[in-house]
């Protein structure tokens, strides 16, 4: 799995220093297994209480800007409420075993807050749920960051991951 390509597509910018902070932590320890692209991509301007025409809009938007960002041929995981919970474990051999395949790079997709557009998803190779709770866009980032790290750590057989 070391040497892949790695894209994190995230939906939204990071103001808070606390989570800049910790995303940029994972990203310094990712450098020793991949090559990690994040790309912070604008998320749509609402109205405070959106229609459902106007959120399905932004969201087109988003998706569009989505696609053009997305790198050629990487396995697109969108993240999503609805996708599948996987364990850490679970995760890394999901991994390794795309790279084993041939995978050579990797698409991770984080939406804003209202999540992404159904063509985004019907684009991923994994629909993947970090928990049924719901969390703040901007901790998922950091949550899916140190997942990617924990990932690489347990293929490489380390004691990182107890």
């Amino acid at each position: 799995m070391k040497g892949i390509h790695v894209q994190l597509l995230c939906v939204g910018k990071m103001k808070e220093k606390f989570y800049i902070d910790a995303a940029a932590e994972y990203v310094k320890r990712l450098g020793a297994y991949c090559r990690l692209q994040v790309v912070e991509l604008p998320e749509e301007r609402l109205p405070a209480n959106p229609s459902r025409a106007q959120i399905d809009a932004a969201l087109e938007k988003e998706g569009a800007a989505i696609r053009a960002r997305l790198a050629p041929g990487a396995a697109l995981v969108a993240l999503c409420v609805e996708g599948e919970e996987k364990s850490s474990e679970a995760l890394s051999r999901l991994l390794a075993g795309w790279s084993a395949a041939g995978t050579g790079s990797l698409a991770f997709v984080i939406g804003g807050s209202y999540g992404l557009h159904p063509n985004i998803k019907a684009l991923a190779r994994l629909r993947l749920s970090m928990s049924p709770m719901t969390f703040p866009h901007h901790l998922a980032r950091v949550m899916l960051l140190e997942q990617l790290y924990r990932a690489f750590k347990i293929d490489e057989g380390s004691s990182y991951h107890k």
